[in-house]
């Protein structure tokens, strides 16, 4: 389902009791809100007639990129600048973001079952098992590398700037290529 954020008006008589519901249950008053409220229901009946299947939905925005600009010409920077410049994350954004944006670069379902683990004190997702696993941590270690190739994955993703030391980020192809050389390997 797409549907764009369009505001309800309280005065127009063909909104006006969706703008009521949205005020009487604290919920912003746009098409989107009555939307997912009426697949929540849905849901819920589906349950109560003794449905075993999954009822939950994701929803999803269009924003810009995960990534910070950078298109700076050299004679515009200073020196302290470029400490600025040691994330490419924009501030802001959460590991899921990454996750749906990296999802979306390599061109993968978005319906396809997420789960989060935590191996070895890191936040880990698995995409339908092993399509993807993506971890965007920080203080990654070799060890952390071995364990998610133990799992070959089709694809696996880092931070680019998660890794324990630039040794271990360089070793990440070396270890993949050895347990699981079939695993297409990124840093975002």
């Amino acid at each position: 389902m797409v549907q764009l954020d369009e505001e309800l008006d309280e005065n127009d008589r063909n909104q006006q009791a969706g703008y009521i519901f949205c005020q009487k249950h604290k919920m912003v008053p746009v098409i989107p809100s009555l939307s997912k409220e009426r697949i929540r229901r849905a849901g819920q009946e589906l349950v109560a007639k003794d449905w075993q299947g999954d009822v939950g939905f994701r929803v999803l925005r269009v924003d810009s990129s995960n990534m910070k600009d950078v298109y700076y010409r050299p004679d515009d920077l200073k020196q302290s600048d470029l400490l600025d410049m040691v994330d490419n994350v924009k501030e802001d954004r959460t590991a899921e973001d990454l996750l749906f944006q990296v999802l979306v670069d390599w061109g993968v379902d978005l319906t396809l079952p997420i789960r989060r683990e935590t191996v070895q004190g890191k936040t880990v997702f698995f995409v339908d098992d092993n399509a993807l696993v993506a971890c965007f941590d920080k203080g990654i270690t070799e060890e952390l590398v071995k364990e998610l190739a133990g799992h070959e994955p089709l694809r696996v993703v880092f931070r680019d700037n998660g890794f324990v030391s630039d040794a271990v980020k360089i070793n990440v192809e070396q270890v993949f290529r050895q347990l699981s050389p079939t695993t297409e390997v990124k840093s975002i």
